[in-house]
């Protein structure tokens, strides 16, 4: 910060300052020589008088033939002392003008320097809110105070994503603790009972191995570019993602139908198989007994387009964006029981890396409907 310091040079203020002092300058010494040569000039065309006597000029004796040279010397004196008073008046004038007018002009920058200053995690509720002409600066500062806007939706996401993820790992950590320390507490604890116990510590272990493994997914996708690029076909990830959910599909009697050949993209396979999978797994788990699952893929003029649709509980239609969102399930926040609540953030995280768009609506009678639409 030191070294900064030193190296830094006038500040915008008194280069402006400068700048505009020394046009002003330039061009008075200019005007004042101009002025000084033609009365000069004029003085000299004094016509001739004829040799001998003598004349007063300014309160001094003057040979007739010498009148033209001393009206010329005269002229250019006073012109020369009135225009340098007038120089220098003008030229302070213009600096302290200059100087005042760039400061009120300037000062936005100042708000902006001294909010970006203030500026701090715990503070970036704070905004410029410049009042003023709609100018360049007035812009500058809009956008600033835009940006700090988008920085502290950001900060309080992030906030909200790592508690609600703190409070899923903790669930399962909790689970594992408290079976273990009761387990441990009882010295007669036979082959059954640390059977159970085993096998409660593996549902939860294998609960917070999901969840990790979501998280991970969301990071690799979400604000990161491909690693990966290569042709992808969306029915053959549709496949492959309904052959590890169709066996719970089928233990729950849900029926489920497929339409459409082949939808090019060019992408991550591992990603977008699993935003197919993400889909799959959502439209089967939030499902209903006996319910249905429609899965329809197209390729149209430059997108590829895979739609879900499945019955299911009733979505409010005003909060289908809310599932979006981490630690979302099926229209209620992350108490749920079941899934990580990353489903559709990994979605939306992965069809945004590859330059899609997803959306989402609500069935009428139940049920959720969601469409993925990536270049070709």
């Amino acid at each position: 910060m030191a070294d900064r310091t030193r190296r830094r040079g006038p500040g915008l203020r008194g280069r402006i300052t400068l700048l505009a002092t020394a046009l002003v300058a330039v061009a008075s010494a200019v005007l004042l020589w101009l002025g000084w040569t033609l009365a000069g000039e004029m003085a000299a065309s004094v016509p001739s008088l004829p040799e001998g006597g003598t004349i007063i000029v300014n309160g001094a004796p003057v040979e007739v033939g010498r009148l033209a040279e001393a009206l010329r010397d005269d002229v250019r004196d006073r012109v020369l002392t009135a225009g340098s008073i007038a120089f220098v008046s003008v030229v302070l004038a213009t600096a302290l003008l200059a100087w005042t007018i760039t400061g009120r002009v300037l000062q936005p920058l100042r708000d902006v320097t001294a909010t970006a200053q203030r500026l701090s995690v715990e503070s970036l509720g704070e905004r410029i809110a410049h009042r003023g002409p709609r100018d360049e600066v007035a812009e500058l500062a809009e956008t600033f105070d835009a940006m700090l806007d988008r920085l502290q939706a950001a900060f309080a996401g992030q906030r909200h994503f790592v508690a609600n993820a703190s409070h899923e790992l903790r669930t399962p950590l909790s689970v594992i603790r408290a079976e273990l320390d009761v387990t441990l507490a009882d010295p007669n604890a036979d082959a059954a009972e640390l059977r159970r116990m085993a096998e409660v510590v593996r549902a939860a272990t294998l609960r917070a191995g999901q969840l990790v493994e979501a998280l991970l997914v969301l990071a690799r996708a979400d604000g990161q570019g491909l690693a990966v690029a290569e042709p992808v076909d969306l029915a053959t990830a549709v496949g492959s993602a309904w052959r590890a959910v169709a066996g719970d599909a089928q233990a729950r009697h849900i029926s489920a139908s497929f339409v459409g050949d082949s939808a090019p993209t060019v992408g991550d396979p591992a990603l977008l198989e699993r935003v197919a999978g993400n889909l799959l797994e959502n439209a089967v788990r939030h499902n209903v007994d006996g319910g249905w699952i429609e899965v329809r893929v197209e390729r149209g003029p430059g997108t590829s387009c895979l739609q879900v649709r499945s019955s299911g509980a009733q979505v409010d239609p005003d909060r289908v964006g809310e599932l979006f969102e981490p630690f979302r399930r099926g229209g209620v926040d992350r108490t749920a029981q079941s899934g990580t609540g990353l489903g559709l953030s990994i979605v939306r995280a992965v069809v945004l890396a590859h330059h899609g768009q997803v959306s989402a609506d609500a069935v009428p009678g139940g049920g959720l409907s969601v469409t993925v639409r990536l270049p070709q």
